[in-house]
C-alpha cells in the first residue's frame, strides 16, 4: 500500500467522522420512526453509510 500524506489522512479522518455521524443519525431516526416502512428505509440508509465508513476505513490498512 502507498503511504498517505498528512493532508490525505486528515481528509480521510474527516470523511470517517461524517460517515459515522450519518450512521448514528439514521439509526436514531429509525428508532423513532412511526411506520415499519420508514424504519426500514432509515436502517437501509444507515447501513449504506456504514458501508461507506467501512470502505474508507479499509484505506487505512
Amino acid at each position: 500500500m502507498t503511504q498517505l500524506s498528512e493532508r490525505e489522512l486528515s481528509a480521510l479522518k474527516d470523511l470517517l467522522s461524517e460517515e459515522d455521524l450519518l450512521v448514528k443519525k439514521f439509526q436514531m431516526l429509525s428508532e423513532h420512526a412511526e411506520t415499519m416502512e420508514l424504519k426500514s428505509k432509515m436502517m437501509d440508509i444507515s447501513n449504506m453509510h456504514q458501508g461507506h465508513f467501512n470502505e474508507l476505513y479499509s484505506k487505512l490498512s
